[in-house]
């Protein structure tokens, strides 16, 4: 089976986390879920039923020196949604966030990594967001930002019930399951 570490953030579509699980199960993933400290907040009270449904841990912070890591290796990341924080922090390499520290490390291991942004059209005004997006594509992370991935919404206007959660999930299942 195909390990998938599924990250999210705290942006309104992570509390359709469980379905998305169920969609990545079916797909023949293997999933381990991440989610940064305010998402891990933002869904306590299912934290039980996700590690039941993943059958592993759900983790929002580092492990202590000397503990044995709980999850099965990554065949592939996926980190979704992906707030304007957590995208400038990864792509400047600040690791504060457990999550953002794996994606980061996953870069120099090689691991595949899909992202798609959550933000509204208000923050990608802002230059650095901009940058951030480049650069983490120059290190081979496919960003599922802009044509054909998450277009942002204007202030206030979100729909996270149209959130295009199928659009990372066929990205990561193309990366680990390459066409002829």
């Amino acid at each position: 089976m195909t390990t998938l570490y599924l990250f999210g953030s705290a942006a309104p579509p992570v509390a359709d986390v469980a379905k998305v699980i169920e969609d990545a199960q079916a797909r023949g993933f293997d999933v381990c879920l991440g989610l940064t400290p305010t998402a891990a907040r933002w869904l306590d009270s299912q934290l039980g039923q996700l590690e039941r449904l993943t059958g592993h841990p759900v983790r929002s912070d580092y492990k202590m020196p000397g503990e044995p890591d709980v999850w099965p290796k990554a065949d592939v990341i996926l980190f979704a949604p992906a707030t304007f924080n957590s995208i400038n922090s990864w792509a400047l390499g600040l690791t504060h966030d457990f999550v953002v520290g794996v994606v980061a490390e996953g870069i120099g291991k090689q691991i595949p990594t899909v992202a798609m942004p959550c933000v509204n059209a208000a923050y990608v005004q802002h230059r650095q967001f901009e940058r951030s997006v480049e650069e983490l594509r120059e290190m081979g992370v496919t960003v599922l930002y802009g044509e054909g991935g998450f277009i942002p919404n204007q202030p206030g206007q979100g729909r996270p019930e149209g959130y295009p959660w199928h659009l990372a999930l066929d990205a990561a299942e193309r990366i680990v399951t390459p066409g002829p």
